[in-house]
């Protein structure tokens, strides 16, 4: 391994990293893996099973040498999350099969992302990392049976690493940081640029009080080595319900924090200081700034370009950029001219790789929680639509749509029932699941997964035509965090509300939402008798959720064949009780019987311990407040839902 021992050497000098891919079988990668790291010292993290999990512990630390295991399934974003960690110096070793068969090897990590059963092949990825690999001058393939050949160092000057000392970017920020009187200043950049550190340094030279929040308190490591006792943390949820008060907020990783707590959080300070990752496997892209940062005035937004960590021009932050499109370069190109619609066929990552990888792009700039993971998922996954909007120069426009629903009445009935949940189809399940008709999953729709218009042609109806644009066979349907502004554009798309949940979503900090737009005969009676349904429970549902959601109130108190059947499936199958509530309700205005655990529930008053056993027990008073309204009718119910369960 003496060629490696002079490459890390230069590595060092240089400040620069590099990747080394292993492509062969099984017994080879891994030979040549252990042979490199016990050769060479460092910290060689390897990460195999479970990336993602792994990874989460590490962020803020700092490795030399890593080898990450992708032979049996590629996790993309703890790749990227690993890139990350690793100091100037370093090797980060990839184990992948052999490239001859690869692309037809079913890969692990899509059951995370295809909605699918088993394992799926992912040829489109493959190709595209194999076309990165082979278009990229310093990175390293060492194939089986191939000699091992090292590419030439380039004769670039030694790096200085950074003193500790304010870089000159972070030096000019921190001056205006410090001059501040109040307000809101976001500050973005890849990893490596010294973001936490510059939010250390502010907190080291403030003379008032500072808090610190962010997704985990180990992310916030850095900062709290820069600021030293000058550090205090509290978790966003605990800041909120506090009534601490301070002269700074400092936010990091402010775009993993779901969007109405930080905002929240930011208008209880006077002054706010965020900080973001842009490029990186957090997905947070441009739109960090362009969607949540939009609603505060006045907020100033600084960028961080030189990297502290490692050298400028580093080879392995490049092809890892270059692997996962974290270009997003083409938000600044604004479209000029006339806006045409095309379907882009899903083979075009072979014919026009470029072409399709801008509408990625596109949707990073446009909502910062799309990731790598989206990006697998629209290389590779099966059922998978795109419409784009483009003019001469670039895209204007894309939307992204996936198939769902085509269930058989005997797996729709069982989802509606609670005894199965398959992967994927995510509304089609719901509309079964927490709706009132057990075959809604056996109709056909598309799912509206993203749709964006580039930030220099909004507001001209271009979002609209897209959705015009869209061909199903029963409905379009899209799933979405309710805001008033969201809800707004949907229902001027024709999209008619059809349920919202129970809970607020930790991701985006609000309830979830399902709008349809029908297509079909059977898609317009599915949406009417869906909304009527929510019409009906809304008075119900905006009680439980304490929010009041758009929808006029069609309450009525009698119990009607949908609420025996949702009352059936509580009381002998597995429906859930957020979804029966209103359902319960009306029961309990229809029998004269003390059912002391469901008054008391839906008083809110039932002690939550022992969930299981509350949860049996309200099934069971259920089923006999039935049995007294009607045996025969409630016993004929029983039968035929407990069937449910037997499907081939």
């Amino acid at each position: 391994m003496l060629p490696f021992e002079d490459l890390i050497s230069q590595l060092r000098r240089k400040g620069h990293r590099r990747l080394v891919v292993l492509s062969g079988d099984a017994h080879w990668t891994l030979t040549q893996a252990v042979a490199l790291r016990d050769a060479q010292p460092g910290d060689w993290l390897w990460l195999d099973e479970h990336p993602s999990k792994a990874i989460s512990g590490l962020l803020g630390r700092e490795f030399q040498h890593a080898i990450f295991d992708a032979r049996a399934g590629f996790d993309v974003s703890a790749f990227a999350a690993l890139s990350g960690t690793l100091c100037a110096g370093s090797l980060l070793v990839l184990l992948v099969p052999p490239f001859s068969a690869w692309a037809e090897t079913p890969d692990s990590d899509s059951v995370r992302w295809s909605d699918s059963a088993e394992p799926v092949a992912t040829p489109h990825f493959v190709h595209h990392f194999q076309r990165t690999i082979a278009a990229d001058p310093d990175t390293i393939l060492w194939c089986q049976n191939q000699p091992l050949a090292l590419p030439p160092f380039p004769d670039i000057p030694d790096w200085q690493p950074a003193s500790g000392d304010p870089q000159r970017e972070q030096a000019d920020i921190l001056r205006t940081l410090l001059a501040m009187n109040g307000g809101v200043v976001a500050v973005t950049a890849p990893r490596g640029r010294g973001k936490s550190a510059l939010a250390g340094m502010l907190l080291k030279r403030i003379q008032g009080t500072a808090v610190v929040t962010a997704p985990a308190k180990g992310a916030a490591d850095v900062i709290a080595r820069f600021a030293g006792e000058h550090f205090h943390f509290m978790a966003p949820d605990a800041l909120l319900a506090s009534t601490l008060q301070a002269d700074w907020l400092v936010v990091d990783e402010a775009a993993a924090i779901p969007g109405p707590l930080l905002e929240k959080l930011a208008e209880r300070f006077p002054r706010v200081l965020l900080t973001t990752t842009v490029q990186g496997y957090e997905g947070t892209g441009r739109g960090f700034l362009l969607k949540f940062c939009a609603r505060f005035s006045g907020l100033q937004s600084f960028t961080l370009s030189t990297p502290v960590r490692w050298a400028a021009g580093c080879p392995l932050e490049r092809v890892v950029s270059d692997i996962l499109l974290f270009d997003d370069a083409l938000i600044e190109q604004k479209p000029e001219g006339d806006v045409r619609l095309t379907s882009l066929d899903p083979q075009m990552w072979e014919s026009n790789p470029a072409r399709v990888a801008g509408v990625y792009e596109l949707l990073c700039a446009a909502h910062y929680r799309t990731s790598p993971l989206d990006l697998r998922r629209m290389m590779d996954a099966p059922g998978q639509r795109f419409t784009v909007a483009e003019t001469d120069s670039t895209l204007a426009g894309a939307l992204w749509l996936v198939e769902e629903g085509g269930l058989s009445p005997e797996l729709s009935r069982a989802v509606w029932a609670g005894f199965r949940r398959p992967r994927g189809n995510l509304v089609a399940q719901s509309l079964a699941a927490h709706g009132g008709s057990p075959l809604a999953a056996t109709l056909k729709g598309r799912r509206i997964t993203r749709i964006a218009v580039h930030p220099h042609r909004q507001r001209e109806g271009i979002g609209r035509r897209l959705i015009r644009s869209a061909s199903g066979e029963d409905y379009l349907s899209v799933s979405f965090g309710y805001t008033d502004e969201l809800w707004r554009f949907w229902q001027q798309c024709g999209f008619v509300l059809v349920r919202i949940g129970s809970h607020r979503e930790a991701s985006s900090g609000c309830f979830t939402a399902m709008a349809l737009l029908p297509l079909s005969e059977a898609g317009h009676q599915l949406c009417a008798q869906a909304h009527q349904r929510l019409r009906r429970d809304a008075r119900v549902l905006s009680a439980w959720n304490g929010e009041k959601f758009p929808v006029s109130d069609g309450w009525e108190a009698t119990l009607n064949n949908d609420d025996w059947q949702e009352l059936a499936g509580f009381a002998f199958a597995h429906r859930p009780f957020a979804t029966s509530v209103a359902a319960l309700t009306r029961l309990l205005l229809n029998v004269d019987m003390p059912l002391p655990l469901l008054r008391s529930k839906l008083a809110g008053e039932a002690d939550n311990a022992g969930r299981k056993s509350l949860l049996a027990n309200l099934r069971k008073e259920t089923a006999q407040a039935l049995e007294s309204l009607d045996e025969t009718r409630c016993q004929q119910l029983k039968d035929d839902i407990l069937q449910w369960q037997f499907f081939q």
